[in-house]
């Protein structure tokens, strides 16, 4: 089970079969992300989610009972909302990594039959 040619696209897809079915690689889509990540902790135009980010690393002393969100979960969500989350491909492309996974589809292990 080799891993297929990349869809090159803006951003490679490698798509691996398996026994159950396929594994894709989105290591480029990845460090897209971590990229925009870090361009979002690092504007020069505001510094809120450089300062939520040293909060989440030294949290103030919570009261029991406090139902406020985490400033990690405010954290995670300011960085998802700044994040690349689509990968856009074109023409052929969209064919190729349709072959792979179909191609990785057909593969998958036969399920067993059950006891009678």
């Amino acid at each position: 089970m080799t891993e297929q040619p990349p869809v090159t696209g803006p951003i490679p897809i490698y798509v691996k079969a398996l026994p159950s079915g396929a594994e894709l690689d989105l290591r480029a889509f990845t460090a897209h992300v971590v990229s925009d990540v870090i361009d979002a902790l690092l504007d020069p135009s505001g510094t809120e989610l450089w300062d939520l980010l040293h909060e989440v690393a030294n949290p103030p002393q919570r009261a029991e009972g406090d139902t406020e969100p985490l400033d990690r979960e405010q954290l995670e969500q300011a960085l998802t909302d700044r994040a690349s989350s689509r990968v856009p491909m074109y023409g052929p492309q969209v064919q190729r990594l349709a072959a792979s996974l179909l191609k990785a589809a057909g593969l998958h292990v036969p399920t067993q039959r059950r006891a009678a």
